[in-house]
């Protein structure tokens, strides 16, 4: 019984990537030096997936970046502003398109599909010439080759690519993108015919937008693209991948229909409808790759369960075509557990990162085949009997507090625009006022406390009186800048989500459970085990002292609930929203207590909630009534002269902009430049928004310093579909990231241009 990996987290156990990437943009070291990092890194995947009997091994997961940008460098697809002239696509190129540069700003980045990682949107439109720009599928496939190891490339599928672009600046926004499909098409089949000539037998395409709801005529476009690719793809054995959800029955149609087609996967953890369908009737002689184990989450898989699951597919589709496979990329997981030295034994039982779902995925392949590891069954079988009965997952009045929630709609008593009005009273604040979304740059300085005080190197006396010290600079920084309602800076902080986990009971904590989010940006999501409650307060200390420095509002800084849902690994033993309630429970103290410490301005970010939406549209509104009942909760004891913020970031919102209304917070940033502005054509439609909103005035996830007439125009257009009494000025996201050397010109360009606002709105 064969084996399949969709994909494999590029980091590397330690972040080696990510080190050696921000090297390089930092001047630091070489394009060789970064190449043979990412060279040493992919022969460590390929020879472990080999060594632990994986039979169809993926090449071309690998990225710099992420993999729909390494398919728009392929297709030569190059926005003209970056200067390419043609050729084979480099690096400067391939990281001003991600990142911008001095005189351009970078691409749109959203999320991929409903996960934390991100993508680099494509620009399209009539008069891009597709051409052959890119190499590296042909290229990684000859490297694994050269090491011993036939791989399945893995591409973007053509289909997929087009419905996840939009159109460039300045063409039509009903500009028909699938009507590309031919052009693109014919720069895959050069991409099919190097990779036949080089020597491999299969290839893998990710259509994962097959899972969404399509309309007639996107299906026929799957139809069409493979039967125009068919006679390339000719004497090659074809993979056409899906994950994240359920196929829709339309779509399983189509795509087991399509011409020239050798295999099928589906993702059947969170696709467990998909079973039906596949036993409904499976095209007969053709492989199913079955993602039992699962690409998302870090809980070892139920052996038995997915035996069980796999034992029924096999009579249906047979069993020298059934291949056991993860459920998606294992990009979305942490890399390796044995890199976890603190993790009780207890808890470290119940998990399995992407080694050890290399190891599962393979356990269950030879079970299949009749060689079942009879050991390594019996101790999955005992950690799956731990997890179930052990006492530390549950905690009856927590229970108990979340269930008594669902007969209110926690709604404050007084409607936005009579706190607002309250709420100007006790704050006096300008027209346009300035602020930030929360963190400012975490210096080598800043870490190396935190990292000191983590191991017992430094006092608490000692961290304290460091942390204290930074919070005076940022606070000094920003009144210098003449920033309105200022933040501490969160130095105290390495994560917003792992921060808050590591003070809430029901959390457990890695020390290298390293996810990538986009380009060199890594996450360590906690793992939510057990009921959630707050056993004392989190915040309340720094955000006072931060108060204290200034008279200007100093915001109370908060992660929501369900942005530390979605961005945690959940526990799988009951639905996600009663973990939202009692996240929501917790917050809901803190928000309290800072109000008590004279905290008037609290922000409660919830960057995830449109990140969660189910992909497909007959789930969307069940999410959509817990997540924002569950944001109303936490704030819903405040006075109205306290001012309750809430922040969102890099999501398409304009189809859920109700309920982001109907969250009732009292002002909300949101990100907004680096999607050409797509916030404002909702308000643009008619959409009546009635709290503060600040849509983000520059990028922050690049280096570049927007200049003060830029932001000036960016705010003119804001006025042009919101009232100037509710229009807030800020970047788009937090400044961690950042350098000093770039948040400094950046906010001064900022406030400048509010002032210069302001001037022309007084005249």
């Amino acid at each position: 019984m064969a084996s399949h990996i969709v994909g494999y987290p590029r980091m590397g156990p330690k972040r080696e990537l990510k080190f050696a990437l921000e090297s390089f943009w930092d001047g630091k070291s070489s394009a060789e030096d970064l190449q043979k990092v990412a060279a040493d890194l992919r022969a460590s995947i390929w020879k472990q997936m080999a060594d632990a009997g994986i039979k169809y091994i993926p090449s071309n997961t690998f990225s710099y970046y992420d993999q729909v940008l390494d398919a728009t460098a392929t297709l030569g697809a190059v926005p003209p502003r970056y200067g390419w002239t043609g050729g084979e696509i480099g690096f400067d190129t391939y990281f001003s398109m991600a990142r911008g540069n001095a005189t351009v700003p970078a691409m749109e980045m959203t999320k991929w599909f409903d996960t934390n990682y991100h993508f680099i949107v494509p620009e399209l439109g009539p008069d891009v010439n597709f051409t052959y720009a890119s190499h590296k599928a042909v290229e990684e496939y000859k490297e694994a080759k050269a090491l011993g190891v036939d791989t399945i490339p893995v591409l973007v599928g053509p289909v997929t690519y087009l419905l996840l672009s939009k159109p460039a600046k300045g063409v039509e926004k009903s500009f028909s993108l699938l009507s590309l499909l031919p052009k693109v098409l014919a720069v895959y089949k050069e991409v099919i015919a190097d990779l036949k000539a080089a020597g491999a037998s299969w290839i893998q395409f990710d259509e994962p937008t097959l899972v969404l709801d399509l309309e007639s005529h996107k299906l026929q476009a799957f139809t069409d693209a493979y039967a125009e690719l068919a006679p390339a793809l000719s004497g090659l054995n074809v993979l056409i991948e899906t994950y994240f959800a359920d196929v829709p029955a339309e779509a399983y149609k189509t795509l087991t229909s399509l011409n020239g087609v050798t295999a099928y996967g589906f993702d059947l953890v969170r696709g467990t409808k998909t079973v039906d369908l596949i036993k409904g009737g499976f095209p007969s002689g053709k492989y199913l790759f079955a993602g039992v184990v699962d690409g998302r989450n870090i809980w070892a898989n139920d052996l038995a369960a997915s035996l069980a699951t796999l034992q029924g597919l096999e009579g249906v589709v047979g069993k020298d075509k059934l291949v056991v496979s993860t459920s998606s990329s294992l990009l979305h997981t942490a890399v390796d557990l044995v890199n976890e030295t603190k993790l009780d034994d207890e808890i470290k039982s119940w998990l399995a990162f992407a080694a050890q779902k290399i190891v599962e995925v393979n356990a269950l392949a030879k079970a299949l085949s009749g060689n079942k590891d009879e050991a390594f069954f019996s101790a999955n079988a005992s950690a799956q009997a731990s997890r179930k009965s052990s006492p530390r997952v549950t905690n009856e009045a927590v229970q108990k507090a979340a269930a008594a929630l669902k007969g209110s709609d926690h709604r404050r008593a007084t409607n936005v625009s009579a706190r607002l009005d309250a709420q100007q009273k006790k704050l006096n604040l300008p027209i346009l006022p300035t602020t930030t979304i929360g963190s400012f740059p975490q210096t080598v300085e800043l870490r190396r406390v935190r990292r000191e005080f983590k191991a017992n190197k430094i006092s608490e006396e000692e961290y304290v009186k460091s942390i204290k010290e930074e919070i005076r600079k940022v606070v000094e920084l920003q009144e210098e800048l003449d920033i309105d309602v200022l933040v501490h800076g969160e130095p105290e902080r390495n994560d917003m989500v792992e921060y808050f986990g590591e003070q809430l009971s029901g959390f457990a904590f890695t020390v290298n459970g390293w996810v990538q989010s986009y380009g060199s940006r890594c996450v360590k999501p906690p793992i939510i085990y057990g009921d959630v409650s707050r056993p004392k307060p989190m915040t309340v200390f720094w955000s006072s002292l931060a108060q204290s420095f200034t008279k200007r509002p100093m915001k109370g800084m908060l992660t929501g609930p369900v942005t530390i849902l979605n961005w945690s690994f959940v526990r799988n033993d009951q639905p996600r929203s009663e973990t939202t309630y009692q996240i929501a429970l917790a917050i809901k103290d803190e928000v309290e207590d800072l109000e008590k410490a004279g905290i008037t301005v609290i922000q409660i970010d919830e960057a995830a909630l449109r990140e969660g939406l189910p992909l497909r549209k007959s789930e969307q509104a069940d999410y959509l009534d817990w997540a924002v009942h569950s944001f109303r909760i936490t704030n819903v004891g405040v006075q109205d002269t306290t001012q309750i913020h809430t922040h969102m970031c890099y999501s398409n919102f304009n189809d859920i902009i109700h309920s982001i209304i109907n969250m009732d917070a009292d002002v909300i940033t949101i990100e907004n430049s680096r999607s050409d502005e797509k916030l404002l054509s909702v308000f643009r439609e008619g959409v009546k928004y009635g709290a503060g909103i600040g849509p983000g005035v520059y990028d922050i996830h690049s280096p570049r310093i927007p200049p003060t007439e830029e932001i000036a125009d960016r705010i003119n257009k804001m006025l042009a579909v919101l009232e100037k009494n509710i229009l807030w000025v800020n970047p788009d996201c937090g400044l961690k990231t950042r350098k000093y050397t770039e948040v400094k010109p950046a906010l001064t360009n900022m406030v400048a241009a509010a002032k210069l606002i302001r001037n022309e709105l007084a005249k």
